[in-house]
């Protein structure tokens, strides 16, 4: 699509733009379960502690090869349902699939292979999603727009990590397990986010049909080569020609997601020594700390869900560059004291910072991007932005056990205060980013 077809697009009510991300809500829950539980999960299937990043290993190199690549697909997809939508419908069934099993895993391989199921359907769903606000918006509403989508997360993964605590609130026996060890509270919960995770998109799809290309779009768009190596051709000559601020947003993102990484896979861990004074997976106290990991799990979202909404007008007004970095440092500084906390109460006053990084790490980066990328292009450079959360992912994965032991003394407490340090790497490295319109297409010029 040459940038000479793109024409005002009508504005949106904030009403609109919020059934627009309902599906997120879904797509979110769906991750704050994972968040939450995958960690536990492998531990009661018998997985040894340093190894556990390596059985994180799926949702980043599934997101590493799906994202550009729908995100390529998505661009050139020509349905009269629209680019996006068969991409968010098959993604969530899919995903609905995967959380109807997770719990059931029988062995620790069974767990590890639904996850890549899992991750793969959710990133065939959020990438696209990712491209459907730039389709949808005008740039002046794209803060809104990404920063509810921000709001959405808030609220789902605030959901999901409660969800198993509000269970035992209704009556359910918090150390009743299934034949895997795992808390039946836990499996309820992937129960009730199979369900979310279709009739969230299904609201959206229903509420918010996408903008259909023009003829002259359509045109264009089956003109161009099709099949898999042109997509791969595709994704090729976006990144030769990628805008620095893609690039210089790639060195904040390196140690914010390899900081968050950190924090998802370590702190029920850490909370269970600094809190309950156990390591071991078969304890009640154990079982404990996973519900406390719940509660200031959803306490951090719920905190992000609102913190969303009231971080749009502080970054029309400062921008979202001096928005974001505050935010990181406030976020940096909670998780280094997470550690010094035994008192459980006190838990709840770093989830505020963390609540607010974590709405500005899923809308910030993106009002930056969006006035940066060229409009044929949304999808391809949504997918290889969002490799840029998945890389530190990988490198997190490969690296942290080779120094768990060595450096951070075999201690969860250790790996949640590392964190802590990259996040407030993250602000510093958001000073050299620079926003820039995109350059003209050859077509226009």
């Amino acid at each position: 699509m040459t940038d000479n077809m793109i024409m005002k697009k009508p504005t949106l009510s904030f009403w609109q733009i919020i059934n627009m991300n309902v599906g997120f809500f879904g797509i979110q829950f769906s991750f704050g379960l994972q968040q939450s539980n995958m960690s536990p999960i492998y531990k009661y299937l018998g997985a040894n502690e340093a190894n556990l990043p390596y059985l994180w290993l799926a949702g980043p190199i599934t997101g590493l090869l799906v994202q550009p690549l729908i995100g390529a697909l998505s661009d050139k997809t020509v349905t009269r349902w629209g680019r996006r939508t068969p991409y968010f419908f098959v993604g969530a069934i899919l995903c609905s699939i995967g959380l109807l099993l997770m719990p059931f895993s029988p062995t620790l391989w069974m767990a590890a292979s639904l996850l890549w199921i899992l991750d793969a359907a959710n990133n065939v769903t959020m990438e696209p999603y990712r491209a459907f606000i730039s389709d949808k918006l005008n740039p002046d509403q794209h803060s809104t727009g990404f920063l509810t989508q921000s709001a959405f997360t808030g609220l789902g993964q605030t959901l999901a990590y409660l969800t198993p605590s509000l269970l035992v609130v209704l009556g359910m026996d918090k150390d009743a397990t299934n034949s895997s060890h795992i808390p039946q509270v836990v499996v309820v919960a992937f129960m009730i986010g199979a369900v979310f995770s279709i009739s969230s998109i299904l609201w959206s799809l229903k509420t918010s049909p996408e903008i259909l290309p023009s003829e002259a779009e359509i045109s264009e768009m089956h003109a161009a080569p099709r099949g898999w190596l042109a997509n791969l051709d595709e994704i090729g000559r976006a990144f030769l020609e990628m805008p620095a601020t893609m690039w210089q947003l790639a060195l904040v993102k390196l140690f914010q997601w390899y900081a968050m990484f950190c924090y998802w896979q370590y702190i029920m861990l850490s909370l269970a020594r600094t809190i309950f004074h156990t390591a071991d997976q078969t304890s009640v106290p154990f079982h404990d700390a996973g519900l406390l990991n719940g509660r200031i799990g959803a306490f951090y979202n719920f905190v992000a869900f609102f913190a969303a909404f009231a971080l749009i007008p502080f970054t029309r007004r400062l921008g979202p560059k001096l928005v974001h970095a505050t935010c990181l440092v406030i976020a940096g500084a909670a998780m280094l004291t997470i550690p010094e906390i035994h008192n459980t109460a006190l838990l709840y006053l770093p989830m505020i910072g963390i609540g607010m990084a974590w709405a500005s790490i899923m809308g910030n980066p993106y009002v930056m991007l969006a006035g940066c990328i060229p409009a044929r292009r949304t999808g391809v450079y949504m997918g290889i932005f969002n490799m840029f959360i998945v890389i530190p992912m990988i490198i997190q994965i490969f690296t942290l056990p080779l120094y768990y032991q060595s450096l951070l003394d075999g201690n969860p407490e250790n790996v949640i205060r590392l964190a802590g340090v990259l996040l407030i790497i993250a602000a510093l490295a958001v000073s050299i980013v620079t926003i820039r319109p995109p350059a003209p297409s050859p077509e226009t010029q």
